[in-house]
């Protein structure tokens, strides 16, 4: 017996000399990462570079002193963000909207056949039969019928049409008597998790009798807790809740040492859920311009396929930034069915990535074609924008132009000048430039409703179709109110790198990784 025991130890022992060399190997059987550039989007390298004005400060504004900054590697869009690409995301909302109807269509069916004509259509194939039907339990339905996203939705279907009745504008409403969407009805309900507010810390939560969350008894004989807390925050002005709430992670060894590790007590406060109207605001070309007839493009800008390539307008800066998330979905969604691994999420860039992306690898340069004329050697302009004293169509273009037009700068990016300005992450403040950090330069205020104006600004960059050439400068900052559209803002997504970042793409692969630990 107890030789058999001896072979079943060592059986065991020898097999797991197997699985291990015993030495630091880290995790290994992990997956091997290879970086993709996102379609249409370019790749940025990582780079240090004089953000900020490089010539003479014409209007001495006095808010972009020079200054040196490190930006990590990012992708781009290499274009604006198109009305055909932004309106991709309307109608995926659309159609949500729509497809979440049909469960309540499949409540209100107790009609056999005419249910399985509904099923075949909008739901997978063979999903379920009749029988396992309950036109009582939404929820149970939910969770067997399966929404086929690949067959789109027949909006004349005869099935479908009394269940979408209240998509559309009402009677006295409509135009013309023409069936269309209520536009009022497209709202967007997504998530963002507030990592700022996260990264705070609050006084240690502990209960009434003494005890932590943890269970553990606190040590008289230690720090207090009032000595452990690094920050408090107040309650929040508008749901009075409790904020900074930390839960003690820390142990108390024998000595009366804690570790202070911290934990929150609640993470769910930061996962900030948010409803929005994705449907860009097409009365701005009118409103932006007094005693000036825009009506045709304000009818046709958005919706018409000759407008397709050209860039949105008309989109607040917090509907950019919803488009950003669910973008980021849309492709996170993807990969994960192709058994892929996540990536970074979309998002507008901040100023300082705005800003090197635009000056497309070339040293103290004023435009993002490099030169400091505005004109190439023919006497062409390189940009839209406003030239010539009102002379709007000398550069190709009364408003906007196509997202392509024009020459790319030196990373392949299109209309860093001209065309339409572009929102940044970053909050507009006019001293930025002195107190933000050299390294990805940034300033970030979450305003809220009851805020003033001011608080509000958000920077927009690139100058646009209706500015004069000096917004056209890689260095010249303004900035527009976060809730506010105009028929001259626009913009485009970036997305961190993930890897070293350096100017050779094909050596940011996991092979490369790999390799690296087989050496050591």
């Amino acid at each position: 017996m107890k030789k058999l025991l001896l072979f079943v130890v060592l059986s065991v022992l020898l097999v797991a000399c197997k699985q291990s060399s015993g030495h630091l190997t880290g995790t290994l059987g992990r997956p091997v990462y290879n970086p993709e550039v996102p379609l249409g989007m370019v790749y940025v390298p990582h780079g240090s570079f004089q953000m900020g004005e490089n010539d003479q400060d014409v209007p001495f504004k006095h808010e972009t002193r020079a200054k040196t900054v490190t930006v990590p590697a990012f992708y781009m869009d290499q274009t604006e963000i198109s009305n055909n690409e932004y309106r991709q995301f309307v109608e995926w909302v659309r159609d949500s909207i729509a497809r979440d109807k049909l469960y309540v269509g499949l409540e209100a069916d107790d009609e056999a056949e005419r249910f399985i004509n509904y099923q075949d259509r909008y739901f997978d194939e063979g999903a379920l039969e009749f029988a396992d039907y309950d036109p009582s339990d939404r929820d149970n339905n939910r969770a067997i019928f399966n929404l086929n996203w690949d067959r789109p939705i027949d909006y004349s279907d005869e099935l479908v049409v009394p269940l979408l009745a209240d998509m559309y504008y009402p009677q006295p409403e409509r135009f013309y008597k023409r069936r269309e969407i209520d536009i009022r009805k497209l709202m967007f309900r997504y998530y963002w998790i507030d990592v700022k507010e996260a990264a705070k810390r609050g006084r240690i939560n502990i209960t009434k009798d003494g005890y932590e969350s943890t269970g553990q008894v606190q040590d008289p004989a230690s720090k207090s807790v009032e000595e452990h807390r690094t920050l408090i925050s107040p309650p929040h002005p508008f749901t009075k809740e409790p904020q900074g709430q930390d839960k003690d992670l820390g142990f108390f060894n024998k000595k009366g040492q804690n570790n202070a590790i911290r934990g929150h007590e609640d993470r769910k406060r930061f996962i900030i859920d948010e409803v929005i109207n994705v449907y860009p605001d097409t009365l701005c070309w009118v409103r932006d311009f007094t005693y000036s007839f825009n009506d045709p493009v304000s009818n046709m800008y958005f919706w018409h396929p000759g407008y397709d390539n050209y860039p949105v307008v008309g989109v607040t800066w917090v509907q950019a930034k919803a488009f950003a998330v669910w973008r980021t979905q849309f492709l996170n969604n993807w990969l994960v069915s192709m058994g892929d691994l996540f990536v970074n999420d979309f998002r507008l860039p901040n100023e300082s990535e705005w800003e090197y992306a635009a000056r497309g690898d070339l040293e103290m340069s004023q435009y993002p074609w490099g030169g400091p004329y505005i004109r190439n050697e023919v006497g062409c302009f390189l940009g839209n924008f406003k030239p010539m004293r009102g002379r709007y169509e000398d550069d190709g273009g009364v408003q906007t132009v196509k997202v392509y037009s024009y020459n790319p700068n030196g990373w392949g990016l299109y209309c860093m000048a001209g065309n339409v300005a572009e929102w940044c992450e970053t909050a507009y403040d006019e001293s930025m430039y002195e107190f933000s950090h050299d390294m990805s330069a940034d300033y970030r205020y979450d305003a809220m409703d009851w805020d003033a104006p001011s608080n509000k600004r958000k920077v927009i960059r690139g100058g646009s179709w209706k500015d004069i050439g000096y917004y056209l400068h890689n260095a010249t900052r303004t900035y527009e109110y976060q809730d506010s559209s105009k028929s001259y803002v626009g913009f485009r997504n970036v997305m961190t790198h993930i890897g070293r970042g350096g100017r050779d793409f094909s050596r940011e692969g996991g092979e490369e990784i790999r390799s690296d630990i087989e050496l050591r």
